[in-house]
């Protein structure tokens, strides 16, 4: 068993030259979201829970912003706290992917 249960990686890159990437305006401050989300849900922690980190590129931009969860290979987009929320309590908490947000 991995120390992990899952372990969910947002990209936060921001690319130099101004093109397509994940670092929105608002991808910081949904990360957070997220970590503190998951923790008021008791689902970020030690061995046997979740992990929320930051990335860099995940190389989806045209996809942006993306998060993955492992090791599932589950790839999200997200557009804000809503659809977190819904990541964090369908996939993470009850093991369902949330087929609107998936992509390929």
């Amino acid at each position: 068993m991995s120390y992990y249960k899952r372990h969910v990686f947002f990209c936060l890159n921001q690319r130099d030259d101004g093109g397509e990437c994940c670092g929105t305006p608002n991808a910081e401050a949904l990360f957070e979201h997220a970590k503190d989300k998951a923790k008021a849900l008791d689902l970020h922690g030690g061995r046997g829970k979740n992990r929320i980190n930051r990335a860099g590129c995940l190389n989806r931009c045209e996809h942006g912003p993306v998060c993955v969860v492992y090791p599932d290979a589950t790839w999200y987009t997200y557009v804000d706290e809503e659809d977190i929320d819904e990541i964090l309590t369908e996939h993470l908490q009850h093991g369902r992917e949330v087929k609107r947000l998936k992509i390929a």
